[in-house]
């Protein structure tokens, strides 16, 4: 289906929110799993591969600008293209 040479390297931090630093349009063009301790998740917001966190939403809480709040998950990550 997807030939890996054409696909861009997954960065190491990553992003879903656009106005983040770390957002990047281009990966987001082809389907992206995060596998968390040896389980894929479906609910990241944000990871960094190399300090070992996800962030995922807390439920329906929002912060002052509208955002969900987010909580951080220590533990083994794995980006990969689906």
């Amino acid at each position: 289906m997807n030939d890996i040479s054409q696909l861009p390297p997954l960065p190491d931090r990553l992003s879903i929110d656009p106005s983040s630093p770390f957002f990047n349009r281009d990966v987001f063009q082809h389907d992206v799993g995060i596998k968390f301790n040896d389980k894929e998740r479906m609910d990241v917001d944000e990871y960094c591969i190399s300090e070992g966190w996800i962030k995922v939403s807390a439920g329906k809480t929002l912060d002052r600008k509208g955002k969900p709040m987010l909580i951080k998950l220590k533990g083994k990550v794995e980006a990969f293209y689906r």
